[in-house]
């Protein structure tokens, strides 16, 4: 284990997190997920963790380091989706999905800084296309991933005269169980004319019939272990060009065709 290079990847027992982790293992590196559920599976190395307790963190990197002696990448999966019209939403709710989605990707990278100093390492954080194209009723989704992305791109010019290279990657519509879990309300859907129960379904339907979680957790290994600067990544031709077109169009126009689809 002394050899071999060290990921720490959170939400790492299933999805995206479980096949990135499968691919850098098979890659030779010594993979640990820390995650609240989960086992040791074929080589990966599971600690119980849940990323919005700063002290389970804390335990957790403690025991990496103690038992690898560095940590090299960090990789932020955990992660779940909300659904529903802003105003019905609580904000109770819009909060745990912060906690997680956002702070719990801080808390990790806080809890890694010293040892990825140690190693020049890489800090890898899962954002969404989603950032860029804000999605009709999962606005909270899109804001907490749209905030991933504006805290990497602040934090990788802040860590990188120590060596530290800090890049999000943008899947798209990727078929896992995250559709499944994500936390849905119909509330208010007489009101908005069952616009709501429209716009998550035209989403599930996407995701479902998406990119496989292999192809995605392939693409972020190969990101997790370059050391090229660049910040944004996305998964997919077809997203990448959704994303450069979302930059060219007036935001008024892009806007209404985001609307078009998952609006309507």
């Amino acid at each position: 284990m002394a050899d071999s290079k060290v990921a720490v990847i959170s939400g790492a027992s299933s999805g995206i997190g479980l096949c990135t982790a499968a691919a850098l293992c098979g890659d030779g590196y010594t993979v640990f997920d820390l995650s609240r559920s989960g086992h040791d599976h074929d080589g990966i190395i599971h600690i119980d963790c849940d990323v919005t307790d700063e002290e389970m963190i804390a335990s957790a990197v403690g025991e990496i380091v103690s038992r690898a002696g560095r940590i090299d990448v960090v990789i932020n999966c955990a992660g779940f989706g909300i659904s529903g019209a802003v105003e019905f939403t609580e904000t109770k709710d819009a909060k745990k999905l912060f906690d997680v989605n956002f702070f719990g990707m801080v808390s990790l990278n806080m809890a890694c800084f010293g040892e990825l100093r140690k190693t020049h390492g890489r800090i890898v954080n899962i954002s969404s296309v989603a950032a860029p194209a804000s999605i009709p009723f999962q606005a909270y989704y899109s804001a907490s991933k749209s905030a991933v992305n504006s805290y990497t791109l602040a934090l990788a010019n802040e860590v990188r005269p120590y060596g530290i290279t800090v890049c999000a990657v943008q899947p798209g519509d990727t078929a896992t169980g995250f559709t499944g879990a994500r936390e849905k309300s119909i509330i208010g859907d007489d009101i908005y004319g069952g616009r709501i129960s429209r716009s998550v379904s035209t989403m599930e339907h996407d995701e479902q019939n998406g990119m496989s979680a292999e192809a995605a957790g392939r693409f972020i290994a190969r990101v997790a272990e370059r050391k090229n600067r660049k910040p944004l990544y996305t998964i997919g031709i077809q997203y990448k060009a959704v994303v450069v077109l979302l930059k060219l169009l007036p935001a008024r126009f892009s806007n209404w065709l985001i609307g078009r689809i998952y609006a309507k």
